[in-house]
């Protein structure tokens, strides 16, 4: 279907923004001195005065409806991978979501879901994932062509994680190996065995991540028991990570994607499986600063996010009445 254009939010919407500015406000802890990288970013948004708010511009519809799909943009598509279906059971679909209508594009050698992705080049590295036989190690390489190879394996086989490139890498946080959940945060560049580059600080599943300004930013998840309300900072280059700051509330599930320089976590839940979240929630990458950024078209978890161009996509996702959903928005400031 074409993409069905939306009128600005209405005046009220953005008080109501305003009002949970005044909550989501909070300091950086433990933020020390940003890299140069994220300095620079976080200094371009201030000069420019660009607003963080992010309001939906578009909407089309998957051909089904989709939980947890993995996302990235690669070869100047956008492409969704695996994820449940309405069913709750894995697919193996990849799905060019934009630009143009969207349609499906190739097929996985086997159905996932809670799968990690990220684009290098022209090819989309979906990492992991879980299935009907428990979480798989395989990390596949959809091709321009839609061909999908074998790219790799992961020290263990795991799902429930997140990916984001930088440069020439693609780093894997967190994830579940079936038993237990995992800190690690690994690092893949084609031609080398995948390897562990940093330990959270914590265990962490259903984190959302995104690159920002040549460092990983990471907010909330879950430690396999609870959600989380830290937001983590990894610098590749001196291997650390450390803690920014937090959130105003506990979140998993949530979708993170990179925008001008900005981290945005976008929906999300609490531990009950009813908490669905609308709320954007605009971090700066430097202080840990939150403020709101407006408000997704309705309470969604597990839904994912990417960036292609100057938008922001959210594509499927689960309400607070478990219906899975099949729409794929697109947000702009």
């Amino acid at each position: 279907m074409a993409r069905v254009p939306f009128p600005p939010r209405r005046a009220a919407v953005w008080c109501c923004a305003g009002a949970l500015l005044a909550l989501a406000g909070c300091g950086s802890a433990g933020a020390g001195t940003a890299g140069t990288g994220v300095r620079r970013a976080a200094a371009a948004v201030q000069a420019r005065r660009v607003p963080v708010a992010l309001r939906v511009t578009a909407r089309t519809t998957l051909p089904a409806p989709v939980q947890l799909p993995a996302l990235a943009v690669a070869g100047g598509r956008l492409l969704a991978a695996g994820g449940l279906d309405a069913a709750d059971a894995s697919v193996a679909d990849v799905v060019a979501v934009a630009p143009g209508p969207p349609r499906r594009f190739a097929q996985l050698p086997a159905a996932i879901h809670d799968a990690g992705a990220a684009g290098l080049g022209e090819r989309l590295l979906v990492f992991g994932g879980g299935s009907a036989s428990g979480p798989t190690a395989a990390i596949d390489a959809v091709g321009r062509d839609g061909r999908v190879r074998a790219a790799g394996t992961l020290p263990a086989p795991s799902s429930d994680l997140e990916a984001a490139r930088i440069g020439a890498a693609v780093y894997v946080v967190g994830g579940y190996t079936g038993n237990v959940p995992l800190r690690s945060i690994l690092r893949f560049a084609p031609g080398r065995p995948v390897r562990q580059v940093a330990t959270l600080p914590h265990p962490l599943r259903y984190a959302a991540v995104a690159a920002v300004g040549g460092r990983l930013l990471i907010a909330g998840g879950t430690d396999g028991v609870h959600a989380r309300r830290e937001l983590l900072r990894f610098d590749p280059a001196g291997g650390g990570v450390r803690m920014i700051g937090t959130l105003p509330a506990p979140l998993e599930h949530a979708a993170g994607a990179a925008l001008g320089g900005v981290f945005y976590v976008l929906g999300g839940r609490g531990d009950a499986l009813a908490s669905q979240r609308r709320a954007i929630l605009a971090i700066d990458p430097a202080s840990g600063r939150v403020r709101a950024a407006g408000w997704l078209p309705l309470a969604l978890s597990d839904l994912s996010a990417a960036t292609l161009g100057a938008r922001v996509w959210v594509v499927g996702g689960r309400d607070a009445a478990g219906r899975v959903h099949d729409e794929a928005w697109e947000l702009a400031r």
